[in-house]
């Protein structure tokens, strides 16, 4: 049964690399901020900030779409994309599952200052993960962010990609 990883966690929690380093490891990743950047442009810059979730709809349908595709041809697959609502997580659950997967949650703590000491690297960044996050943005963001619940099937991402992979390899074993 093919995995279907999906990454929680903040802006500039890890995710990204967390879904490059899976990728390394044969999965197929998908990245939701990259396919809008590949077809919108940067954030803020070539479009305004408003108009963000209108263009990020259309893209998560695509790649939901394709997340099925891959699980059902038999593919782990690691979703980059923050999910922050406990209801984007059960969609995803339940979507994978429907395709024939085994959904896990990958969930990247990280505390507001090392996420602050990460964004304002990022923050100098042009590329397709590239935002400018304010404090206050960041502030904004842990207020709307649901961390998993004790019911919902997680594995807590230290930091250790390796205890990550064979955390994964185990649950494939169930």
């Amino acid at each position: 049964m093919p995995l279907a990883v999906l990454l929680a966690g903040l802006t500039g929690s890890g995710k990204t690399t967390v879904a490059q380093t899976l990728a390394e490891h044969g999965y197929v990743r998908l990245s939701v901020d990259e396919e809008v950047h590949r077809l919108h442009g940067r954030y803020g810059v070539d479009y305004p900030e408003h108009t963000y979730f209108e263009r990020e709809r259309p893209v998560v349908d695509a790649i939901r779409e394709r997340f099925v595709k891959e699980i059902e041809a038999g593919n782990d697959v690691v979703l980059d994309h923050g999910l922050w609502h406990r209801s984007e997580r059960d969609a995803w659950r339940q979507a994978a599952r429907e395709a024939g997967g085994h959904p896990l949650v990958v969930y990247l703590p990280a505390d507001r200052e090392e996420l602050l000491r990460r964004l304002t690297e990022r923050n100098q960044r042009k590329d397709a993960n590239a935002l400018t996050v304010t404090a206050e943005a960041l502030d904004d963001f842990f207020a709307r962010f649901d961390p998993p619940a004790d019911d919902e099937e997680v594995i807590v991402h230290s930091g250790e990609v390796d205890v990550l992979v064979t955390a994964l390899t185990k649950a494939r074993g169930r």
